[in-house]
């Protein structure tokens, strides 16, 4: 196992934001973990594991160990008339492994096409778009208790999912390391074509539903709404979208009678942060080389050399006058360090 020191961390993360961690390390299997673990723990050192890096803003310098997850492995673990189950590793590009999961006829992933990030990161947040989310096609997870070198087992159930949220985002939050993921995928398949333009991306293609269809629409629309990091420093979308109390939307959509909504339950919708941004004027608004993105309201930028802390003061600007202006607090999604 190579420990590096002094590493820029820019290649490493979609914002492209150039700070240095004090050591990197890069592992590929288990005993790897064991090694690096051993070395962070002898020296001290505050720990950060990186996926891929598409949540992520730096504000600074790392003063610690950074642990790219680098374990990779797709294999088919059992199978029956309607399901396959399909385990992969926790270093496997999300985007791909949706890839090859529609190749081999495997249904359930392809509305989330084009998600940045791993597979292992996958499950912390929830990772969500166009109607489905990870924990309708999770079976089970493999982590690492980075205390007694253990791994551990974590069903659906307990992964205790939410909107972007796990048990690893709040009770066991640092706690854990996760290896692999196990999804339950269908061979037999329900479509959901009934979320954003994927039905009017298949009419005007002249296409029928499918998962190979269905998944080339979500690709077209996310392009087509959101900067590529590899032009564009970006995490995706910035800010969760809200849960508002039905009262309070009501008071709104009386002000603002074009104001979206989804609903929620009987207390609760949920606002899209990105119309809400973009009634507070910040769409397309650009300081130095921060910015929020002209097609997307929800999406902050790094158009070449911003800081971390431009970025991050820039999103305070922005929760600020959301607040001020609605009522509504908005929380981030990307994680700050």
């Amino acid at each position: 196992m190579l420990v590096n020191q002094n590493i820029s961390l820019k290649p490493y993360h979609t914002f492209g934001i150039d700070v240095k961690t004090k050591y990197f390390v890069e592992v590929h299997h288990i005993k790897e973990i064991e090694e690096a673990l051993a070395f962070q723990k002898q020296n001290h050192l505050e720990l950060l594991i990186l996926g891929g890096g598409s949540n992520l803003l730096f504000t600074k310098d790392f003063d610690g160990i950074v642990m790219k997850i680098a374990l990779k492995g797709i294999a088919k673990i059992k199978e029956d008339e309607d399901f396959v189950w399909v385990k992969a590793a926790a270093g496997e590009n999300w985007h791909e492994f949706v890839l090859f999961c529609i190749e081999n006829g495997w249904g359930g992933v392809e509305n989330l096409s084009l998600i940045p990030g791993t597979v292992g990161a996958a499950p912390m947040q929830n990772i969500g778009a166009y109607g489905v989310e990870i924990k309708e096609i999770f079976d089970y997870l493999e982590a690492y208790h980075l205390q007694s070198n253990e791994i551990q087992c974590f069903t659906n159930k307990q992964c205790k999912f939410g909107y972007r949220e796990s048990i690893f985002k709040n009770e066991v939050k640092g706690q854990y390391l996760i290896t692999s993921v196990v999804f339950k995928l269908s061979k037999k398949h329900t479509l959901n074509i009934s979320y954003g333009d994927i039905q009017q991306i298949l009419t005007k293609n002249n296409e029928e539903p499918s998962i190979n269809n269905i998944s080339q629409a979500v690709i077209e629309i996310r392009s087509s709404k959101l900067p590529n990091p590899k032009e564009i420093g970006n995490a995706g979308s910035f800010f969760k979208n809200p849960f508002v109390e039905k009262i309070h939307f009501e008071k709104l959509k009386s002000l603002y009678p074009q104001m979206p909504v989804y609903p929620v339950n009987e207390e609760l919708v949920k606002v899209p942060a990105g119309w809400l941004i973009e009634q507070c004027g910040w769409k397309g608004y650009k300081n130095g080389d921060a910015g929020v993105h002209a097609k997307q309201a929800l999406v902050l930028v790094n158009y070449g050399s911003a800081t971390g802390k431009e970025i991050r003061d820039l999103s305070e600007e922005i929760k600020h006058s959301v607040l001020k202006k609605f009522g509504i607090a908005l929380h981030t999604e990307v994680n700050i360090v």
